[in-house]
């Protein structure tokens, strides 16, 4: 069904010396972004989340499906459950499944298969992707660029957390079915990662690591 097109309206043109300054103050407060382990069990105003998901719903996707859904955890047994399960899957990760390549690759980060964030920050935000839509009639509508739509809308919803003053953790236990059964969602979504929500604990660590410069990720022809 043709939808037809609108007047690009909420565009604002700014001038060269406008974009230089705001591209540097951007790049300024991103490059504060951390990933942190340690969290503080200070409740997060349940506003600032729904505001942060919304902009992660304004992502660029495939064929506009939206496809990723976002379950917000703040329960503490809920949230419990899926530390017990994520660990038994971090523990055979590591120690049956991981080759010792990438356990040295790990190793200065200091990971392991002991996830008590997972119980301790605020906020658990579990992104789903959507295989396909259940339309009303119950016909199934395919999803198009699945994964890299996913994708960009967690970007946006961790710099969303980050730009709001919080921190955040991506969680990626493999496998993740189990968070389909624990959070009661249809076999047509997919888990993509647990996104650990929260305040840095007054004590919280970060490892010493750099960032690779410019002319390393980036070619201009």
């Amino acid at each position: 069904m043709e939808q037809g097109f609108i007047r690009l309206s909420g565009y604002r043109q700014h001038s060269v010396e406008e974009m230089k300054r705001r591209a540097a103050d951007f790049l300024a407060d991103i490059q504060r972004r951390r990933t942190v382990r340690d969290f503080s069990k200070k409740p997060v105003p349940l506003e600032v989340i729904k505001a942060c998901l919304l902009a992660a719903g304004t992502a660029p996707n495939g064929a506009n499906m939206q496809p990723w859904h976002f379950v917000v955890v703040t329960d503490p047994i809920v949230k419990k459950k899926i530390r017990i399960a994520a660990e038994k899957e971090e523990h055979e990760f590591y120690h049956h499944k991981a080759t010792q390549e990438w356990l040295d690759a790990l190793a200065p980060l200091g990971t392991n298969e002991h996830k008590p964030f997972l119980e301790n920050a605020p906020n658990l935000i579990v992104i789903f992707a959507e295989s396909y839509s259940v339309l009303p009639d119950s016909r199934k509508l395919k999803h198009y660029y699945v994964q890299e739509s996913v994708g960009i809308a967690t970007g946006i919803l961790i710099t969303a957390i980050h730009h709001a003053g919080l921190v955040s953790l991506t969680h990626t236990p493999s496998p993740m079915g189990f968070l389909n059964e624990l959070l009661d969602r249809p076999k047509h979504e997919h888990p993509f990662l647990i996104l650990v929500v929260g305040y840095p604990a007054e004590d919280a660590t970060v490892p010493a690591i750099t960032k690779k410069v410019l002319q390393d990720i980036s070619t201009f022809i």
